[in-house]
């Protein structure tokens, strides 16, 4: 794919990027420099959703208007109230104008081709919903590779939100439906039952830091967690079964972000 800009106007595939967040200010700044520095020619804008944030994270926000305005990109920053992170989504994907929407936290990044990759495979195949790999970033610093799968044994094992791109018109169809911390599998669980188009990407496109919001967790949260999870896969049609997937998953995460 070639994109070039035409009298300061970019040309291709037009992309938005959000990042919900509230009380970001020690990490959201490598998480909108991740975004900056796409090599992605086209056009994309950058949402930054803020639930109401009383630390530093918007002051740091708006230090960025001027770089992404020389670099001919729309950047806007958000602040109103939400009642949780995927009604934040709900909101941030109201505010999109791309054909193609992705969601990044503010502490994780994407790598610099992201963007690019991402289009190139839209281009190529008119997917629907795609996603890739993912570096897992342990709290000892140690990184591993999560890879992206699809296979007829539907887990999330497989599948990295974080790496997740949903086209506008996808996303007219299915929201979340912020029930729980497991909404993004819901939602990804649902577009894939409805025979939607999906790609699999098997490049590394973002870097997640264990430790956030969905795995800083108490252990006495863990059954909680797991009956949320089977919800998820019973909602969408999945067997009885799938509560052995859901409890190894919720330890292999807890002891995975407190011993890796």
């Amino acid at each position: 794919m070639m994109s070039r800009e035409n009298d300061g106007k970019r040309e291709g595939v037009r992309v938005s990027v959000i990042t919900v967040c509230l009380n970001a200010a020690d990490t959201i700044g490598r998480t909108i420099e991740s975004v900056l520095s796409q090599t992605y020619e086209g056009p994309y804008e950058y949402i930054i959703k803020d639930g109401g944030s009383t630390d530093d994270t918007l002051k740091i926000a708006e230090s960025y208007k001027e770089s992404f305005l020389e670099k001919g990109l729309d950047y806007r920053i958000e602040s109103f109230p939400d009642s949780g992170i995927y009604d934040a989504m709900n909101q941030g994907i109201d505010l999109a104008t791309g054909e193609l929407i992705g969601i990044i936290n503010a502490d994780d990044i994407y790598e610099k081709d992201c963007l690019k990759i991402v289009v190139d495979r839209y281009e190529s195949t008119g997917f629907d919903l795609c996603f890739g790999d993912i570096r897992m970033i342990l709290p000892s610093g140690r990184t591993f590779v999560k890879k992206a799968r699809l296979r007829r044994y539907t887990t999330s094992r497989d599948w990295n939100h974080p790496t997740q791109f949903v086209t506008k018109k996808t996303y007219g169809r299915f929201r979340f439906r912020c029930l729980n911390i497991s909404d993004d599998m819901d939602l990804y669980f649902a577009v894939k039952k409805s025979g939607a188009k999906i790609e699999v990407i098997g490049e590394v496109l973002a870097d997640f830091t264990m430790g956030g919001v969905s795995s800083k967790i108490p252990l006495s949260e863990i059954p909680e967690r797991i009956s949320r999870r089977y919800e998820v896969y019973r909602h969408n049609g999945y067997s009885r079964a799938y509560i052995f997937e859901c409890v190894a998953f919720e330890l292999i995460k807890y002891l995975g972000a407190r011993f890796g």
